[in-house]
C-alpha cells in the first residue's frame, strides 16, 4: 500500500520471490517522495562519516532516537543509495559527466556536507522516477493505480486480506475487491493534510495509519509532527516548500524589521534543527493581539552561486509569482511537513499485528526520535523498505482464502460530499490552532472536542451506507488527529517538534521515552 520510495523499494525486493501487488491512491509517482526537494543524506566517505551521521541523527532527535534504528539507517544507507544509482537514479555531479564526483551539500544540523541532490531541487522526483521505471520491468509486480485500500481483514490475530476500491476518474460504480495476501506492507506516507497549512500533497491523508490503528495495531510517537520552517507564505498560494538547502547555501532569515534573528534562538543560527527554526519563525511572526507579521528568507547577499541553476524548480515556481531568489525577500512561514510517529514497528518493519508491516513515513521505528534530521526521510524509505521486505519473506506466512465482498455500496451524494469537505476544513483549522507548533492543555482539549464533533458527524454520514474517497479520507484524518491530540496531551514536557507552553522544559526523568498508543486506546510510555 503506497508507491513512494519505501513501497517501491520493498516491491523490488519481494518480486524476486513472489507476486507483488502495489496499490496506490492516485497515479504512480504521486507521493510525498515525489515532492521531496531537499535531497537524500548518506555517509559515503567511510566509517568516520557514518559515525558522524549517526551522531547528527541522534542529536537532532532530542534525546529519544532509538539508536539501533539510527545505526541501521546510516550504516545500510550507502549500500541502498549505491543500488539506486545502479538502477538508474541520476544525482548531481561535478561537471557534466556521469563519471564526475557526486555533489554534496550541507543542511541544518548536519556536521558535514553529505546531502545528494538531483537537478538541484528535484531529488524526490528523480528517486521516484527511477524506482517506478525499475519496478515496471518486473513481471511479478502489478500496479493498481487510482485504487484505495479501505479495509483490512484479520483472522487469528493476523492480517490476511485487504478491501480495495477504485477511486479514479470515472471510478464511481466500480466494484470493490477483497484481495488475499501472505503479508501486507503499509508504505502510504504521512498525514500532513490533517493540518490546514502543509507542504504535503493532497494524497497525504494518513490512510495507512488509520487502517492499522482501526485493525488493532499500535501507534507510536504521534505527538511529534515536524513543521518545515520555510514554506512560501502568500495569500491564496499553496504552501510551496522552500528547501532547507537554501539555508544550507547561506540564506538568512529576517523579521519584518529586517533583522536576522536566529542568534537569539540557537548557536547554529539558520542551520539549527528544524523544530528550533520553525518555532523561532512562529514567534518572530507573531504580532500584537495575535496578528501576523511577515518573516523572510533572504539570499540577496549570496555571491558565486547561480541560484537559478542550483534551485531550478523553486526558481521556476517563484517566477510565476514575480519573485526571484537573487532579488527579493521571500515571505515564509512554517507548515506541517513530516510525521516522526506512525505505526509502531520493530527494526524489521513488523507491526504489532501479525501479517502487517510498515515502512517509511507511515512507520515509527524511533529512528527520528522527537525531530527528524534534514534529508533522512528518503534514506529511511530505502533502508526500511528493504528491511520490511526481507522480514515479510523470512516470516513466510501462508496465503489464506477469505470470503469475498457481498455488495457494491452506492456513492455518496453531492450534498454529502460537500458536508464532508466542510468537516475536513474545520478539522484542519482546529488542528493548526490546537496542535500546531505551540501547544498547551487548554488548546489540546479544545482540539479533542473539535475532533470528537467531526468524528460524530462523519459517523452520521457513514451510517447512510454510502461511500466516497473523501469520506474515507476524512475518517482517516479524524483518527490521526485524535492520535496526535491524545499523545500530545499525555506528554507533559517539551521535546523536539512537540512544544508545550505550559511545560516548556524537557523532562528526561519522566519522558525520555516513546509514547505508544494502544488498542484501548490509551497512551503509555516505553523505553526502546
Amino acid at each position: 500500500m503506497g508507491a513512494g520510495v519505501a513501497g517501491l523499494r520493498a516491491a523490488v525486493e519481494l518480486a524476486r520471490h513472489g507476486d507483488v501487488l502495489v496499490v496506490t491512491k492516485e497515479s504512480l509517482g504521486e507521493s510525498n517522495t515525489h515532492y521531496a526537494q531537499g535531497g537524500i543524506a548518506v555517509a559515503m566517505e567511510g566509517d568516520e562519516d557514518v559515525s558522524l551521521h549517526l551522531e547528527d541523527t541522534v542529536s537532532a532527535g532530542d534525546g529519544i532516537v532509538y539508536r539501533a534504528a539510527a545505526e541501521a539507517l546510516v550504516s545500510e544507507g550507502p549500500l541502498r543509495v549505491a543500488e539506486l544509482i545502479e538502477w538508474g537514479a541520476r544525482f548531481d555531479r561535478e561537471g557534466d559527466s556521469d563519471a564526475g564526483e557526486l555533489l554534496r551539500t550541507r543542511e541544518g544540523a548536519h556536521s558535514l556536507a553529505r546531502i545528494l541532490h538531483s537537478s538541484g531541487d528535484a531529488t524526490g522526483a528523480e528517486i521516484s522516477r527511477s524506482l517506478v521505471a525499475f519496478a515496471r520491468v518486473h513481471k511479478r509486480i502489478r500496479f493498481a493505480e487510482w485504487t484505495m485500500v479501505t479495509g483490512m481483514v484479520t483472522e487469528g490475530g493476523r492480517v490476511v486480506a485487504v478491501d480495495m476500491t477504485p477511486v479514479g476518474p470515472g471510478g464511481s460504480g466500480s466494484v470493490p475487491q477483497r484481495v488475499s495476501a501472505r503479508a501486507v506492507l503499509i508504505a502510504a506516507g504521512g498525514a500532513g493534510q490533517v493540518y490546514s497549512d502543509t507542504t504535503n500533497p493532497a494524497v497525504a491523508t494518513g490512510d495507512g495509519i488509520a487502517l492499522a490503528a482501526g485493525s488493532g495495531a499500535e501507534l507510536a510517537d504521534m505527538e511529534f509532527y515536524q513543521f518545515h520552517p520555510t514554506a512560501l507564505s502568500l495569500p491564496g498560494v499553496p504552501r510551496f516548500l522552500l528547501s532547507e538547502a537554501l539555508r544550507g547555501e547561506g540564506a538568512y532569515l529576517r523579521n519584518d524589521k529586517g533583522e536576522r534573528f536566529m542568534e537569539r534562538y540557537h548557536p547554529l543560527l539558520e542551520l539549527a534543527p528544524r523544530d528550533v527554526v520553525a518555532r523561532a519563525i512562529a514567534r518572530e511572526g507573531l504580532g500584537e493581539r495575535g496578528s501576523a507579521r511577515p518573516v523572510y528568507l533572504d539570499l540577496r547577499h549570496i555571491r558565486g552561486l547561480d541560484l537559478h541553476q542550483r534551485f531550478p524548480g523553486i526558481s521556476a515556481f517563484l517566477k510565476t509569482l514575480d519573485l526571484d531568489l537573487a532579488r527579493d525577500l521571500i515571505p515564509v512561514r512554517p507548515a506541517a511537513h513530516y510525521l516522526m510517529g506512525g505505526i509502531k514497528t520493530d527494526l524489521a518493519g513488523r507491526a504489532s499485528l501479525g501479517g502487517l508491516y510498515a515502512a517509511g513515513e507511515v512507520a515509527c521505528t524511533g529512528v527520528h526520535g522527537a525531530n527528524r534530521l534534514a534529508s533522512n526521510s528518503l534514506l529511511e524509505g530505502l533502508v526500511f523498505g528493504a528491511r520490511a521486505a526481507q522480514s515479510m519473506l523470512t516470516d513466510g506466512l501462508s496465503l489464506l482464502s477469505v470470503d469475498g465482498l457481498d455488495s457494491t455500496p452506492e456513492t455518496l451524494s453531492t450534498d454529502g460530499q460537500e458536508q464532508v469537505e466542510k468537516l475536513i476544513a474545520e478539522l484542519q483549522a482546529a488542528m493548526w490552532v490546537c496542535a500546531g507548533l505551540l501547544r498547551d492543555e487548554a488548546t489540546l482539549r479544545k482540539g479533542l472536542a473539535a475532533q470528537a464533533e467531526c468524528e460524530a458527524a462523519l459517523e452520521g454520514i457513514a451510517r447512510q451506507g454510502k461511500v466516497s474517497r473523501r469520506l474515507a479520507e476524512a475518517q482517516a484524518l479524524s483518527r490521526v488527529a485524535h492520535a496526535i491530540l491524545q499523545s500530545a496531551l499525555a506528554r507533559t514536557e517539551s521535546r523536539g517538534a512537540h512544544f508545550r507552553n505550559d511545560f516548556p522544559k524537557r523532562d528526561d526523568r519522566n519522558f525520555q521515552l516513546h509514547s505508544v498508543l494502544t488498542r484501548d486506546p490509551r497512551v503509555q510510555f516505553e523505553q526502546w
